[in-house]
């Protein structure tokens, strides 16, 4: 858990260090101004920043939709025979998602994400933390001190405007341009746009589109567009939104006959100081694994913010052709993932140079690259710039 998101002042947050570098213009021009409707106020990009710090709304509720189209329609066909043509995981290649969100206060809070025969929910009522499968009948309950702060709800598939607005919110630095570009309406509410833009020509995010809700504050929409294009390659939205406290029935959970429910129990530390112990450490532990792994040479990051690539080992040419050609001698569960695998490789393009050669996955907003000596290079950048990195051994 975010040691912000555990905070209700920042919960809507923008990094303070962020909103101080681009007050003071070292990221962004904070003296370009809104060119906002006339029913607006003028909103600098520094103002919105500090708007969207300042937010607290007391409740909310509201229908939330993800849309993503990464152009990878080679994978998601793949993804669609493996979950039956529909499904969650394919949805977030090509297509959508939608859930429900009900916000009344850091202890009253829910999100249900909505399938075609089924839905999940998270719900926290005071000292009861609900997880529920409506499709499976099962679900967790866990008790935590009245007061003490839990994870947001929702997954961290970045369904939720927030959530999308706090990871690009997160990528505001040197390399960055802020600006606003005037007004707009989302879920029948007057909002202003931030635009924030990666400077380095090697980034394949062109913009990230910032919709904020002009009275509350809270962001409304996160587009995020690749270079050159003019629909977004992944959206999160409010299709509709209200912001009266939502009736305290929306946070009962009662499970219904026959339910299969597990009782567990949040350890101690997860609940210091709103969970920033837990966090600390978790960040501890995963900052040393990528040490460890640095020093092996198995994981490590190339250049920084919106242009920094992962390399991490892979399997080489010769193992992943053992992988995908004993498909006959193996069970049948075996037998399927080495298809799977051969399908997959099937979809990438070849490609060689003077770093040597390997296999392409290239989609609209990041790029993987597998070389054929056993290498895995992936980043929101283009292929040549995982060329390049791949060059440099």
């Amino acid at each position: 858990m975010s040691a912000l998101r555990s905070r209700p002042a920042l919960r809507w947050l923008v990094p303070s260090a962020a909103a101080v570098l681009v007050i003071g213009g070292g990221a962004a021009a904070g003296t370009i101004v809104a060119n906002a409707d006339p029913a607006l106020p003028d909103r600098s990009a520094a103002q919105l920043l500090v708007d969207l710090q300042s937010a607290d709304p007391s409740g909310f509720s509201g229908t939330v939709v993800q849309s993503a189209d990464l152009g990878l329609p080679g994978i998601a066909g793949l993804l669609g025979n493996v979950s039956g043509g529909s499904g969650n995981l394919t949805s977030l290649i090509a297509g959508s998602n939608t859930a429900r969100l009900w916000y009344a206060g850091e202890e009253k809070m829910r999100f249900s994400l909505l399938g075609t025969n089924s839905q999940t929910d998270v719900i926290r009522n005071g000292s009861d933390v609900w997880i529920w499968d409506s499709k499976e009948n099962s679900g967790t309950h866990l008790k935590v001190p009245a007061g003490a702060a839990t994870a947001e709800a929702a997954p961290s598939s970045s369904l939720t405007p927030q959530q999308a607005a706090d990871a690009a919110l997160a990528a505001i630095d040197d390399s960055t341009k802020v600006e606003t570009t005037g007004a707009a309406e989302v879920a029948g509410r007057d909002a202003y746009e931030l635009v924030i833009s990666p400077r380095d020509t090697e980034s394949l995010v062109g913009q990230v589109r910032l919709a904020i809700d002009a009275k509350e504050h809270i962001p409304l929409r996160v587009d995020v567009y690749a270079k050159n294009t003019t629909k977004p390659a992944i959206r999160v939205a409010f299709e509709q939104i209200n912001f009266a406290v939502p009736d305290d029935q929306q946070f009962a959970f009662n499970p219904p006959a026959g339910a299969k429910i597990s009782e567990e129990n949040i350890p101690e530390d997860a609940l210091k100081d709103g969970g920033q112990e837990a966090h600390k450490k978790a960040a501890e532990a995963e900052k040393a694994a990528a040490e460890a792994a640095a020093e092996k040479g198995d994981f490590k990051v190339v250049g920084e913010g919106w242009t920094s690539i992962a390399v991490a080992k892979g399997p080489t040419a010769k193992e992943l052709g053992e992988l995908t050609g004993k498909a006959g001698e193996q069970g049948a569960e075996a037998a399927d993932a080495s298809k799977l695998a051969e399908d997959f490789l099937g979809t990438l393009q070849p490609v060689s140079g003077a770093w040597g050669s390997g296999k392409l996955l290239s989609g609209s907003l990041f790029t993987v690259l597998l070389t054929d000596d056993g290498r895995v290079l992936a980043g929101a950048v283009t292929p040549e710039a995982l060329y390049k990195a791949a060059a440099a051994k």
